[in-house]
């Protein structure tokens, strides 16, 4: 996840942000529940509404979460499919914050209503995460469910009445790119105080659709967009967290930036982003599944590491001997192509590794989601002359 917000902060006012430093333990994502009511064009977890067997019940659950804890995770995000399917997901979220773990809840807002928001307080939930991807016809076009936006919508209304700190999540694809500037602005309006924007992953039927991707020169004018948004919250005092996530080129984008507006300060949020590190999968960002397998990330479903029925999350991660994950945590890890030559890749850390292999068969190979030219790269054009081309794909 890269703290645009925040960079353009330490920007605009170097020394008031804290600098990024090594987490405890690695933030795990963990989808407890396959089952989900809607049927989204860009889920990763290919999710419907239908029961999964073999997934971990209460009693393993809460085993798993004494180990988290153990491990010293520093945040849990609670997902699926569908969280608020799970019958026992508010005593799992009440569980894991008595463990002093921060905890978030990943969901449509669908099924957050009157009846139920209560109990989602009382569950004390850090953070709720809702999904919009773009105004009532789109969102309602992409989650495959008229009234959805509706209902989502009055979901973050509930949350933010509650005293539920609520956050908006977008994904960008090249059907509703069009709409961010409004979600953005609907965000502002609610008063809502997180925007997530989520480049495409390749990855479920993310992967089916990827020729629907938001490609290179829409995914730059976003982000100019949300940079250009940051700048203006922060001189209006509108302490507004707007982060990315799925695509570290964003970092190296936003050092670029700087370089043309804040020269004399470009440097400095160098060292910073560096700092940061760019991707994180497979060192302080994992993944466990609804059937307990753990992943590198929640993109890497076809990658196992072990089960936590078998083996507690703690040795997995720690003990390994995957090969994957052992590059995963190489310094540098072993790049190939643009992402090999780049000369930022200290920055972004070679940026979202599924792509490459979705599109590759190599997890190594560069990422074809990256938005830079060859030049501001510092790459030779003519020896990658041969590279796929993804727009060609749409």
């Amino acid at each position: 996840m890269f703290r645009l917000s925040q960079f353009v902060r330490e920007l605009l006012e170097p020394g008031s942000q804290r600098k990024p430093g090594t987490p405890p333990g690695p933030v795990v994502i963990w989808n407890l529940i396959r089952r989900c009511n809607l049927l989204c064009k860009h889920c990763y977890s290919i999710s419907a509404d239908t029961n999964f067997k073999g997934e971990l019940n209460t009693e393993e659950a809460l085993t798993v979460l004494n180990d988290l804890k153990q491990f010293k995770v520093p945040a849990l995000i609670l997902s699926g499919g569908e969280p608020l399917m799970r019958p026992d997901i508010h005593q799992i979220g009440k569980a894991a914050k008595a463990l002093g773990i921060y905890t978030g809840l990943s969901t449509n807002g669908t099924l957050i209503n009157e009846s139920n928001i209560d109990e989602i307080a009382e569950a004390g939930y850090d953070y709720v995460g809702i999904s919009l991807d773009g105004l009532k016809e789109t969102h309602d076009a992409f989650r495959r469910k008229d009234g959805a936006f509706d209902a989502s919508l009055h979901a973050v209304k509930l949350c933010m009445a509650a005293g539920i700190k609520v956050g908006l999540r977008f994904t960008i694809t090249a059907g509703n790119s069009h709409e961010l500037q409004d979600l953005v602005k609907l965000s502002e309006d609610l008063g809502v105080d997180k925007f997530y924007l989520s480049h495409l992953n390749y990855a479920g039927r993310g992967n089916k659709n990827r020729g629907e991707d938001a490609f290179h020169r829409t995914t730059r004018e976003a982000v100019d967009m949300l940079i250009e948004q940051a700048v203006l919250d922060h001189k209006n005092g509108f302490l507004r967290d707007i982060v990315t996530g799925n695509n570290d080129a964003d970092g190296v984008y936003l050092y670029q930036w700087a370089q043309k507006h804040f020269p004399e300060r470009a440097e400095g949020l160098r060292e910073q982003l560096i700092a940061w590190g760019g991707n994180q999968s497979g060192r302080y960002i994992s993944n466990i599944d609804n059937l307990g397998n753990v992943h590198p990330d929640t993109f890497w479903w076809e990658h196992s590491l072990g089960n936590v029925r078998e083996k507690p999350f703690s040795e997995i991660w720690a003990h390994s001997d995957d090969q994957l994950l052992k590059e995963f945590r190489m310094q540098p890890r072993p790049l190939k192509g643009r992402c090999g030559a780049c000369e930022h890749k200290s920055i972004c850390g070679g940026n979202t590794r599924v792509r490459a292999w979705k599109l590759h068969d190599d997890p190594w190979a560069e990422d074809p989601a990256c938005y830079l030219t060859d030049e501001e790269i510092g790459v030779d054009s003519s020896q990658f002359a041969e590279r796929i081309n993804v727009e060609s794909m749409a």
